[in-house]
């Protein structure tokens, strides 16, 4: 059985695994899929015509919106080569958490950035893990052994 180019992709956006956000070339919410709404709490309607501020850290949103601004200007991004961005996100309780994502370009008919789509994934569980086990690694090569 082969499936339709459009079966999969509204397969795909429908997905509540993961979380798929497109915005316009303002970085305006223009999609929103329930992964989205699983792993930030934000409704659809919430979040919407939203620049990402609502996601973004205020410490990290200067950062951000240079990036995007760049990104927009040159039409490039590192993390749309398969690198995953790894940064802390804001969900709708205030709890900041670890996302990954990769960002793909949306164009205009000119080819022109017109936009992006972000596919991001909760990562928080791993990075606490990971944390603990540099931690626990670190103590163990800081206490003598006896012998």
């Amino acid at each position: 059985m082969i499936v339709s180019p459009a079966c999969l992709a509204d397969a795909l956006l429908a997905s509540a695994s993961d979380a798929i956000i497109a915005t316009d070339r303002d970085g305006a919410v223009t999609f929103w899929n329930p992964g989205a709404e699983r792993i930030f709490g934000f409704s659809s309607d919430e979040a919407m015509r939203q620049p990402l501020d609502f996601i973004i850290p205020e410490n990290l949103r200067a950062r951000h919106w240079a990036g995007y601004r760049h990104t927009m200007e040159t039409g490039v991004s590192r993390y749309g080569t398969g690198d995953l961005l790894s940064v802390p996100a804001l969900t709708k309780s205030g709890q900041r958490i670890s996302v990954e994502f990769t960002i793909v370009m949306l164009r205009d008919e000119r080819g022109l950035p017109d936009g992006t789509v972000a596919v991001l994934r909760d990562v928080t569980r791993n990075f606490a893990e990971k944390f603990a086990l540099r931690r626990e690694i670190a103590e163990l090569q800081r206490t003598p052994r006896s012998g």
